[in-house]
């Protein structure tokens, strides 16, 4: 009898089930990454199982990482393809092998780098979904129970996120004195540890500070640096914010996936729509690249097509 084939998912292999050279090697750049690169711990952990899958689909070169070879790491963009992974997703595969052909030639470990003349996959330029001012609004306003302990946290983190643009990283990482109340501002550690100043709106600054007040003395201990914490004083994680932000998002009856990051992609768009400077958003989102902030002006323009051709009469 022929048992039908598993479809259940083949579990990603770890640094440890490498060989123990190529473990060694790989153990050591995510080192480099850290250290010499200052990339954020998400950027490492993504690198890192990229990598994983890599090395552990190169066969009798897995021992060997001086036998690389060109085709390998075709042959590796092949297999993200056939394993249904975007092509953003794989380009940042391909970003993490690249880097780590450029670190063992770096150290003498391969010849050449076999990766530079791989062609990445070329992505979609996709428009963020953007939030209109009312479901804004329906958002910010759902904590409003006064039996749940954590509506004054969750209030504060939502108009944060929308008031300032920031990742849900970015307000996790935040600590009590990241937040000047007396001129409005914020101390952001971004990506690559790089620190920026954005302004916070000063509906912002009250629910920030309302939640200091009357929220977070009831479960913060005395060596609590960080800003949110959960109901057991931990930090919160990026994740916590993401659930933060799913539940509210729920209790307004807003359909849809929306995350922490629609908040900020509704941030850099409304501050467009309403004239502000290109350079301004730019740093306030913390881009190293200004192109990555001018999809938000064809976001823009197609939300200026959609009225005229919904209102005008011969849209």
């Amino acid at each position: 009898m022929i048992m039908p084939a598993s479809t259940k998912k083949q579990p990603l292999p770890s640094v440890s089930s490498l060989p123990l050279e190529s473990s060694r090697q790989l153990r050591a750049f995510l080192d480099y990454l850290q250290v010499e690169c200052g990339l954020s711990q998400n950027t490492r952990l993504a690198y890192r199982r990229d990598l994983c899958r890599f090395i552990a689909g190169l066969g009798d070169a897995a021992g060997d990482l001086a036998r690389l070879t060109t085709g390998d790491v075709e042959h590796f963009l092949r297999q993200c393809n056939s394993d249904g992974l975007s092509a953003s997703s794989t380009g940042r595969a391909l970003a993490a092998v690249r880097m780590f052909c450029r670190y063992l030639v770096l150290n003498r470990a391969l010849a050449r780098d076999v990766s530079a003349v791989v062609v990445p996959p070329k992505k979609w330029r996709r428009l963020p979904a953007v939030l209109g001012d009312e479901h804004v609004e329906r958002i910010l306003a759902a904590p409003n129970d006064e039996q749940d302990t954590h509506a004054l946290r969750d209030r504060a983190i939502l108009t944060l996120l929308y008031a300032t643009g920031i990742r849900a990283s970015e307000l996790a990482g935040l600590g009590v004195r990241d937040l000047n109340f007396n001129i409005g501002i914020v101390r952001v550690l971004g990506k690559g540890n790089k620190e920026r100043i954005v302004p916070v709106a000063q509906a912002a600054v009250d629910a920030v500070r309302e939640y200091i007040r009357s929220g977070r003395p009831a479960v913060a201990a005395d060596t609590a640096s960080r800003l949110f914490l959960s109901r057991t004083g931990k930090p919160l994680a990026r994740e916590d914010v993401y659930r933060t932000v799913r539940k509210y998002v729920r209790r307004a009856a807003i359909r849809g996936k929306v995350t922490p990051h629609t908040l900020r992609h509704a941030f850099a768009t409304h501050l467009l729509a309403h004239g502000a400077n290109l350079r301004s958003v730019q740093e306030m989102l913390g881009h190293a690249d200004i192109s990555t902030t001018q999809i938000y002006t064809h976001v823009d323009a197609e939300r200026l097509k959609s009225i005229h051709k919904q209102f005008h009469p011969r849209g």
